[in-house]
């Protein structure tokens, strides 16, 4: 990471505070789109988005440099935004693998996708003849998941431990609370911090199977023990770039994305999106008593879902290579 030159006398602190500052005013931002939606559900879902975006930030922040801050007060609020940003994110989380897998029944049902459809004992595709009711019965049940995440994002937004985390992000719109570090000069104190996120980034890719991820549908994925039983460190490391992420934002205020750096990003959202979708898949095809060609439509879902999850890991480790090839000039 190559930091912007620090003179010998802007502290650490006066580095972090405008970003922390601007992140707040997001917050704050979202807060009042949040007020003034109603029953405006365009709106409701831009004032969450705006809210979970700085929440994240502002949590991401306080955990990568907490050295240099009041840490008590740190770990208190990156708890509390990490508690908001998690609850308003289910609804939409719902709301988009409910969309994602209806849709890719339907491809799947035109012949579409990797897994070829099997015929049933009369010559027809087999995934045709369940599709219609495996969608239905994933639309329930997502469906009766997201109307619980919209209560409980309504509940979460009304409540007093909201209005505490409101009055804390307020207060920091204005002051950063710092701690001893944070009064040192930001040459001698910045980059550790932030340079020690970038490492953990490092080791995490560096223990990925990026060798096999760079062969597109190697099918690994179909089988539940290599597919599934490896997700959980491609989603460690998704979380450890949005830090590596924000540690730069922060650091380059004013700055330009690194644009590679976001493609390889948005292949890991992707893995995420197709794991979990291809989770609930599963799960609906456990239901009890469903027809055998139902279950056989979530298993054909399953199996197509997991290789977006290959596809995703492959569009990974091709951003990841650009990020880290050797700059000619």
């Amino acid at each position: 990471m190559h930091n912007p030159d620090h003179s010998q006398d802007v502290t650490a602190g006066e580095v972090l505070a405008p970003y922390l500052h601007a992140r707040a005013a997001d917050f704050l931002r979202g807060l009042r789109l949040h007020g003034e939606s109603g029953s405006d559900t365009a709106g409701a879902e831009e004032a969450a988005r705006t809210l979970r975006g700085a929440a994240r930030r502002i949590g991401g922040t306080l955990h990568t440099f907490r050295p240099l801050l009041d840490t008590a007060w740190a770990d208190q609020l990156r708890t509390e935004l990490a508690w908001l940003s998690g609850t308003l994110a289910l609804e939409q989380a719902c709301t988009s693998r409910l969309v994602r897998l209806v849709d890719a029944l339907s491809r799947l049902s035109n012949g579409g996708g990797p897994v070829p459809a099997a015929r049933n004992a009369e010559g027809g595709p087999g995934i045709t003849v369940g599709a219609a009711r495996a969608g239905a019965l994933l639309e329930r049940q997502l469906t009766l998941a997201r109307t619980r995440a919209h209560s409980a994002s309504l509940q979460a937004l009304g409540s007093a431990r909201f209005h505490a985390v409101a009055d804390a992000v307020a207060l920091l719109a204005s002051e950063v609370p710092l701690g001893p570090a944070g009064a040192a000069p930001a040459i001698e104190v910045i980059d550790a911090p932030a340079e020690l996120a970038e490492r953990r980034l490092l080791d995490a890719v560096a223990a990925l199977p990026l060798t096999r991820a760079a062969h597109p549908y190697n099918a690994d994925a179909l089988a539940l023990a290599a597919g599934e039983a490896q997700d959980a460190p491609w989603h460690q490391t998704r979380l450890l770039l949005r830090l590596h992420r924000y540690a730069t934002e922060a650091l380059h205020t004013g700055g330009e994305p690194d644009p590679v750096l976001y493609e390889a990003a948005r292949a890991l959202d992707a893995h995420r999106d197709a794991a979990e979708a291809a989770a609930a898949a599963a799960a609906a095809a456990r239901t009890p008593r469903i027809a055998p060609a139902t279950a056989y439509a979530l298993g054909v879902l399953h199996a197509d879902q997991r290789h977006e999850v290959e596809a995703a890991r492959f569009a990974f480790q091709r951003a990841w290579h650009r990020t880290t090839a050797p700059v000619v000039s």
